[in-house]
């Protein structure tokens, strides 16, 4: 009997390899299931947070960011990359970091802002999706810069998501404010500041690069400083997490000025070359 499912042929513009092979390993499976469990952990933290269990709605987006920066590094380890894993993950990406957030602030803060909470809710949601499209459209850029790869265009959209959840970090950290709807209309704004941070061009480091080098006699401080860092983390959740968005944030204008530098030695180097 024919199964009702079509043949899983990732990256396959029709199913004629897949027919003549039924069978494919597991690896090629994996970091699909692992961007599926994403999708699920950022959907059940927005019913989670309208049914006001809000602080562990904000733990299942940041579970659902750690499984996004897992998928891909598994699918590389596995050598399981494939078109239809890009895909899917552009997809998960839009629900776990452009609604799940916005959802999730928007029924523990901004509801009490009425429609310009919504409106700065849609607006950050419409930047992250942009932001991802950009990026999508930038990896098949063939004039692009090697040393591109040191920066993101724009603010990423899992930090994006850090960041637009301060609000709630700073609520579970006892910090209580008298005025909701004033609370409300500034969250709704920081909201959409964050968004507008992930569709701008500001340069950001995106830790990815192939220059990403720790000097030998740095090695064991940089470890030791992982593990207080984690440590803070299991003991400080929520004062951590605060620390860590402004931390990231005083970071921006020192990548807009490696950027600027580094594009200024380019064109130097070009002009001198002509």
């Amino acid at each position: 009997m024919e199964s009702p499912f079509p043949p899983f042929a990732p990256g396959r513009p029709d199913n004629t390899e897949a027919q003549a092979a039924p069978r494919i390993p597991i690896r090629q499976i994996v970091p699909n299931l692992i961007t599926i469990l994403a999708i699920c952990a950022g959907m059940t933290g927005i019913r989670l947070a309208f049914e006001g269990r809000i602080e562990l709605a904000v733990g299942l987006v940041i579970g659902a960011a750690v499984l996004d920066g897992v998928d891909g590094r598994v699918a590389r380890y596995l050598k399981g990359q494939s078109r239809f894993g890009a895909e899917m993950d552009s997809l998960a990406d839009i629900v776990n970091f452009g609604i799940a957030p916005a959802l999730v602030l928007y029924a523990h803060i901004i509801h009490n802002a009425g429609a310009i909470g919504w409106i700065c809710v849609l607006l950050y949601a419409s930047g992250c999706a942009l932001r991802l499209a950009r990026f999508n459209t930038m990896l098949d850029d063939p004039n692009r810069p090697k040393w591109h790869s040191n920066f993101f265009v724009g603010v990423p959209a899992p930090a994006g998501a850090g960041l637009a959840m301060l609000p709630a970090y700073i609520s579970f950290t006892g910090i209580d404010l008298d005025a909701p709807v004033a609370t409300a209309t500034l969250t709704g704004l920081y909201l959409l500041a964050v968004g507008l941070l992930m569709a701008s061009r500001l340069p950001t480091f995106s830790g990815k690069g192939d220059n990403l080098r720790v000097r030998r006699d740095w090695a064991i401080p940089v470890i030791l400083a992982v593990v207080l860092y984690v440590a803070l983390l299991v003991s400080f959740l929520w004062e951590t997490l605060t620390v860590t968005a402004f931390v990231y944030m005083a970071t921006i204008p020192f990548s807009m000025r490696a950027f600027a530098r580094r594009t200024k030695a380019d064109m130097q180097a070009e002009a001198g070359a002509a």
